[in-house]
């Protein structure tokens, strides 16, 4: 077995834990299943988790990782803010449609969490984890398409994550790709509405104009 260090084999673990879940489910997603589809002892496991709850909240996270286009997407010069805000979009779309069976994975992992006892703190770290991340990106959506949001920040990502969230599970059940796309583009207008153009130091400024938020995850 070759000698790997801590992250590379907790990294090692959530990718096997990944395909079980995608092949099993997350209900039959055990310990044992993912060691021994990664090929490595049960203490390994005990070596790189504290426990199954842990080993799930790195697989969300390498989920969402993989899953978000850079904020910093480049756009043509001359885009208008709807233009840039649905290219960024659509990036995002494409890596929905690229890995369907990942996403489906994400919502089972959240209904085995409030189902099961114990778990449910799992799927509120979950959610807000996709909050400070949908935050981060709409910062970085804004500042390469040179834009302040005239929303505050935490409600525009909540609202966000509601359509994204809701777009996605819907496509996952349809696989309807036109109409995902036109109510993609109808949630690029609506960011295009509450949007301001960016004054020429790059910092937004003016009365409702959302600036940075503190404490939020990195993009």
């Amino acid at each position: 077995m070759p000698r790997l260090s801590a992250d590379e084999r907790r990294e090692q673990l959530a990718e096997a834990a990944i395909r079980v879940m995608i092949r099993d489910g997350v209900a039959r997603t055990t310990t044992r299943a993912v060691v021994t589809e990664a090929g490595v002892p049960l203490g390994v496991f005990h070596y790189c988790f504290r426990s199954k709850e842990e080993l799930f909240q790195t697989v969300i996270e390498r989920i969402m990782e993989r899953n978000l286009p850079p904020g910093d997407l480049a756009h043509p010069e001359g885009a208008t803010p709807f233009e840039a805000v649905r290219a960024i979009l659509r990036a995002y779309w494409e890596q929905v449609r690229a890995r369907p069976a990942e996403h489906l994975v994400t919502y089972e992992v959240t209904q085995y969490a409030l189902r099961s006892p114990g778990l449910a703190d799992l799927a509120r770290r979950q959610y807000r984890h996709y909050l400070d991340v949908n935050a981060a990106h709409l910062e970085a959506m804004g500042r390469a398409a040179g834009l302040a949001w005239t929303v505050e920040l935490p409600v525009l990502a909540r609202h966000g994550l509601g359509v994204l969230d809701g777009l996605t599970l819907t496509w996952l059940i349809d696989r309807d790709d036109a109409q995902a796309l036109a109510a993609l583009d109808e949630y690029a207008r609506y960011l295009a509405s509450v949007a301001v153009p960016l004054p020429a130091d790059g910092r937004p400024g003016g009365a409702g104009v959302s600036g940075p938020r503190r404490g939020s995850a990195s993009p």
